[in-house]
Order: C-alpha cells, then sequence, then structure tokens
C-alpha cells in the first residue's frame, strides 16, 4: 500500500507529492493527459520551432515561491531568465509605466507627485519581504506566522479595496499600472483584500522580478517529476480518474483538482455546492515575424506588458467579464513576450508572444477583433507581424484543463472571502468530510499561480495525518 496518491500532475500536485516523497513517504502521482505540467506546460501551439504556454508563462510568484525556493529545482534543470523589464504599462499618449526592480525606477515613472507615495509603500515591506512572503502564502493555519507584526501591518493595508490604496496616487499612471496588477486575478477592483494583490505582485517584482523559465514554463514541471522521481516517487499519465476505486491503495489521496471534481470522484455529494467559479479568459498565442511594434520604448524590453488606456477602462473590464454576460468592448489585456529574455522560444529573428483578455465564465465569442484593436493601439502594425495564431475561449481552457471550470483559470472566483477563505470557510481548507482524502490546488489557500504554495501547505495536512495512523 501507497502512503499517498495525488490526482493531478500540475505544479501543486507535484510540490505536494516532492514533500512528501522528501519526507520519506512512498507516493504516486496520476495525471490525466499525456504530459505533465497542468497550467505550467509548454507545446508548439502555432508553427514548428515556436515553443508557447498554454497558460502562465511569467513567473513572479514561481521565483519568489518559499516552496520553489526550499527544493533543488535548478539541479533538475529550472533556469530563470529575466527580461530587461519586469513589466511595462504603456499609454495612448506613447509614454508608460513601469514596474522594475528598482523601486526608484517604478516611482520615477509614474511622475513626480506619486513617486514619493508609492516609495513609502513598498519600501516598508520590501526589507521583509522573504518572511512576509512565507507568512502570506502560508496562511491559515499551516504555519505560525514569523513576523506577525509586518503581517498585520500589511493586512491594514491590504485588505480593504484597491480602489482605497490608489487614493493615495494622484495622477493616472500608477493608478492605472496598479489597477491593472490587480486585474491580474480577475477581480473587481472594489473587491475585499484587492489591495493586497496589487502589493504582492509589485513586491515580488522589486524583490526578484518576473521572470519566464529558460524553454518554457515545462520546465518547472519537468524539474520537480525529475526530482520526485529521483526520491522514489512514480508519475503516471494518460491516467483518468472517475472514482476512487480507479486508484491504487493509499492512506491518503491528495486532489490537486477542482472542488467539483473532486466532490464528483470522492463521492461528497454538495459539499462544495456553494464554491464559486469566476471569470475566464479569451486568449491568443502568436507567431510573430518580428517584435512587438510598441510606440513606447519601455515595453519593448518587458516580459509583461499591460494593456488598458486608463484605471476607468480597466474597471469596466473587469465588471464586463465578472458582473455581465458579455465580453468588454475594450478588454484589458495581459500579454507576455518570452522570447524578450528567451530566444529559444522561436526561430532565429522571430518571436513568440501571448495576450488574454477578462470574458465571462463559459462565454462562446470570438474577441480576436477586439483584442487585436486594443493591441493596434499602442503597438500600430502589430498585425502585420502575425505570421499564425492560436486562440482558446473558456470551452477550449477548460477542454486542456478540466481545473479550469468555464474556463476560469484562477480554479475559483477570487474575490469576496474567497479570496483567502477557499474552498469553504475554514481553518482546515486542505481536508475533506473523508478523512483519507485532501485538496490541494488553486482552489485552497494561497490560491492561483504557479507557485507550488497550496501543495505545499496541503502536504503538511497530509503528512500530520499520516504519522497520526
Amino acid at each position: 500500500m501507497l502512503d499517498a496518491v495525488v490526482v493531478g500532475a500540475g505544479p501543486n500536485g507535484l510540490t505536494a507529492a516532492v514533500e512528501l516523497a522528501r519526507r520519506g513517504f512512498s507516493v504516486a502521482v496520476f495525471e490525466a493527459q499525456g504530459t505533465v505540467g497542468g497550467g505550467a506546460r509548454t507545446e508548439e501551439l502555432t508553427l514548428p520551432g515556436f515553443r508557447h504556454d498554454p497558460c502562465s508563462a511569467a513567473h513572479p510568484l514561481g521565483i519568489n515561491s518559499p516552496a520553489f525556493r526550499d527544493l533543488p529545482l535548478e539541479r533538475y534543470g529550472l533556469q530563470w531568465l529575466h527580461p530587461g523589464l519586469p513589466m511595462a504599462h504603456p499609454f495612448p499618449d506613447g509614454s508608460a509605466a513601469v514596474l522594475s526592480r528598482s523601486v526608484g525606477e517604478t516611482a520615477a515613472s509614474f511622475g513626480a507627485r506619486d513617486a514619493g507615495p508609492y516609495r513609502r509603500l513598498v519600501e516598508r515591506f520590501l526589507p521583509r519581504w522573504d518572511t512576509l512572503a512565507r507568512d502570506f502564502m502560508s496562511l491559515p493555519l499551516t504555519a505560525l506566522p514569523r513576523d506577525p507584526v509586518t503581517l498585520a501591518r500589511f493586512g491594514l493595508v491590504g485588505l480593504p479595496p484597491s480602489t482605497w490604496l490608489m487614493r493615495r496616487f494622484r495622477d493616472e499612471k500608477a493608478k492605472t499600472l496598479f489597477a491593472g496588477l490587480v486585474a491580474h486575478v480577475m477581480a473587481p477592483l472594489g473587491g475585499f483584500a484587492t489591495g493586497a494583490i496589487g502589493l504582492v505582485f509589485a513586491l515580488a517584482a522589486h524583490a526578484r522580478g518576473w521572470p519566464v523559465a529558460r524553454g518554457g514554463s515545462q520546465s518547472i514541471s519537468d524539474a520537480l517529476t525529475a526530482y520526485l522521481e529521483d526520491l522514489g516517487g512514480a508519475v503516471h499519465t494518460d491516467y483518468e480518474v472517475k472514482r476512487l476505486d480507479d486508484l491504487p491503495p493509499a492512506r491518503a489521496y491528495v486532489f490537486d483538482t477542482s472542488p467539483t471534481a473532486l466532490a464528483r470522484i470522492a463521492g461528497l455529494g454538495s459539499h462544495y455546492a456553494n464554491y464559486r467559479y469566476g471569470p475566464s479568459v479569451f486568449k491568443i498565442d502568436y507567431a510573430l515575424d518580428g517584435p512587438v511594434p510598441w510606440t513606447a520604448e519601455e515595453p519593448r524590453s518587458a516580459g509583461t506588458v499591460q494593456i488598458g488606456a486608463d484605471s476607468t477602462e480597466i474597471g469596466a473590464a473587469l465588471h464586463a467579464a465578472s458582473g455581465t454576460d458579455r465580453a468588454p468592448e475594450r478588454p484589458f489585456l495581459i500579454t507576455v513576450q518570452p522570447s524578450v529574455a528567451d530566444p529559444t522560444r522561436a526561430p532565429a529573428g522571430k518571436h513568440v508572444f501571448w495576450a488574454y483578455g477578462h470574458v465571462p465564465n463559459g462565454w462562446n465569442g470570438d474577441l480576436t477583433d477586439a483584442m487585436e484593436r486594443q493591441l493596434e493601439r499602442f503597438a500600430p502594425g502589430f498585425r502585420d507581424r502575425v505570421l499564425a495564431r492560436a486562440t482558446a475561449g473558456p470551452a477550449e481552457l477548460a477542454a486542456r484543463n478540466a481545473n479550469y471550470v468555464g474556463g476560469d483559470i484562477s480554479s475559483g472566483a477570487v474575490s469576496g472571502l474567497q479570496l483567502l477563505l477557499r474552498p469553504k470557510i475554514s481553518l482546515f481548507p486542505y481536508s475533506t468530510p473523508h478523512p483519507a482524502v485532501f485538496i490541494c490546488s488553486s482552489a485552497t489557500p494561497p490560491g492561483p499561480g504557479v507557485h507550488g504554495m497550496s501543495g505545499h501547505n496541503a502536504a503538511k495536512a497530509v503528512w500530520r495525518r499520516l504519522r497520526q495512523t
């Protein structure tokens, strides 16, 4: 009998398996797809030689993850590559704000009136970032806070809506860039704790940047898999699990799946019936004949580029995606250009690029034209660079990854209390009514992102259980 079986070989499932194997437990992972990776995969989606990341591509939370930093992943091929700028946000007048590794450079890009307020906002937390990140990403009761005073101060700033936090800024550049940071998790700007979301992304950039993984996000998953196998764990792909009886006997079962799938497989009935899924995205992967022709200079060297004319436009796009059944006319776009930092992603002189805009959950339209009109506002001539494109709406995203219910790449709405207390209001979110069944996906704290911390936190709950039996 195995000590633990993990269902799902995404970053959280693989991290949970590694943490258990490191402590001497026998572990096997079962994955429905033909390769490991979940939201961290790399494929040739458009043309031969163009290597795209179907989901996550830039990894501010990955390089800052306490779980990943504790593992020897570099020994197994993971190499972080940094663009010249972590992120840029261009404006229609040809200027741009930036999120740089340097607090001073970032503040200066906002203009004189907001440089001081921004520095005061982030510099109080940056010296304690590593401890703060571990405390923030380990909530709730998986570990006692190492620095409860800093965590409490962070909560006072971050728990109110981001619109409150943005009142300290007087000009639109700072407000717009910060609104874009919040929109990475598709949360309405006026929602609970959205200030914390923007702050985490900003602090992560200043601490270690927003890198890409050399060769693609698949490198993260492959490194975790190779380390797990060196520890004696096994990984089985092309193995769909429909009920617990499909799995070998084990003392614990750990699910890197949606709560909906877990309830169905483990027979938990309506236990997660109140869990909410959030907006989806419409994503386009591009093979380009050259770099994106940004009007502003700063985005040309940035790994991630946010597209939204101002904070009002961003807020309206988020409202349309989360509060209506229609897509926004001017979608807010998150774009990533991995080949700016990693030329191995495309043939010489060519580039890979992706963009997504937010749409309602389950939306079945085509956002290509609206997205490319937005891109042309800030990069005239963009369409002329397109060699091929691969589009994926909510239905395609859900078909590729069963955790993305209705195309929700966050595996659950990141709003209201569910931002922090997911998948249920509980002090023990990784446990289920079945004493041998646990959940470790992005539906659990600390939520979405390629960071492995949900798997790390869940593994603690599992090994405590195994040591008691």
